[in-house]
């Protein structure tokens, strides 16, 4: 049996926001598993915001290019210690520089990426040029990730909050004009707004159904209003709760956020019509800058009894 310390019940509760005794409890079911716990506390109604497991932490920028074309495009994250840096007009050149290598480049990861010629002057590296910054600006910075996205028709964008949130939408259309690209950017807005995590029902993994399926269940069975209903009315609620679930985490589903009356798959639909054209979302990128990286906290109340304590 794993031993259950206080660093590891710490980080069950920051996840999930969930009581010291019941994070212990669960990280003692699941034999010290963290992603384990995380469900059995949601199968519970305990978890309070699972999502915190992506709080935004760390400091920097979210960036993108698309292409002449907008049948391609790049996104990148650039993190920094402090806001105050990430508004730096240094820094944000760098991140720029950094975006318009990973629109041309060919590296398959990061490293790769950091290895090669860097495009302002070939005589550096990209991992020069970053260590470079990081001794004219006197904190750590860190390029994070990078993706490219390609499209047979066109790719939409929206950046929100100066670099907070960076988003793509890749669609396919017969026709691309000003209205069709209005439609896009509208579509890439929602996608920053409410976080969908699938484009739609068809392009869920099996996996992911049926994970949610049995916290559902889950939370059902342990309602105490339900302790006396049949298996298979439980099931017929667990339906219905799913149907909601998919409402907010496929985006042809969610409300539009311009007209809560209809869908979004909806409102592309109308736009098309309108257009003399079909209108297909293939694929979406969603990135929050520090998403998954927990800045270091400082304990007051401890650094001062251990100061008194001396």
């Amino acid at each position: 049996m794993v031993n259950v310390t206080a660093a590891m019940v710490k980080e069950l509760r920051d996840i999930t926001g969930a009581g010291i005794m019941d994070c212990k409890k669960a990280l003692i079911k699941t034999d010290g598993n963290i992603d384990e716990a995380v469900e059995e506390l949601r199968k519970s109604g305990l978890a309070l915001a699972a999502k915190k497991a992506g709080r935004i932490a760390a400091e920097g920028l979210v960036s993108f290019k698309v292409s002449e074309d907008g049948k391609k495009a790049a996104i990148v994250e650039v993190n920094s210690e402090t806001d105050f840096v990430a508004k730096n007009d240094l820094f944000k050149e760098f991140v720029a520089g950094v975006t318009a290598q990973a629109l041309t480049t060919e590296a398959k990861d990061l490293d790769a990426f950091k290895a090669e010629p860097w495009a302002e002057d070939a005589s550096k590296t990209v991992g020069d040029v970053l260590v470079e910054k990081v001794a004219v600006i006197h904190e750590n910075l860190q390029i994070r990730r990078f993706e490219q996205m390609t499209s047979d028709s066109y790719i939409g964008s929206y950046l929100h909050g100066g670099g907070r949130i960076g988003v793509l939408v890749n669609i396919s259309a017969e026709v691309i004009n000003d209205e069709i690209k209005k439609a896009v950017k509208n579509t890439a807005m929602q996608i920053a707004a409410l976080t969908p995590l699938f484009v739609d029902e068809a392009s869920i993994p099996a996996e992911w159904t049926a994970k949610e399926n049995e916290i559902i269940l889950g939370q059902i069975a342990q309602d105490p209003k339900n302790a006396n209903k049949p298996v298979q009315v439980q099931e017929k609620m667990a339906v219905g709760k799913m149907k909601k679930r998919l409402t907010e985490v496929c985006l042809m589903d969610q409300a539009f956020f311009l007209d809560g009356e209809k869908t979004v798959g909806q409102y592309l639909a109308g736009v098309a019509k309108e257009n003399g054209t079909s209108l297909k979302v293939n694929s979406f990128i969603r990135w929050e800058t520090g998403e998954g990286i927990e800045k270091k906290q400082e304990d007051f109340a401890a650094e001062v009894a251990k100061q008194m304590n001396q």
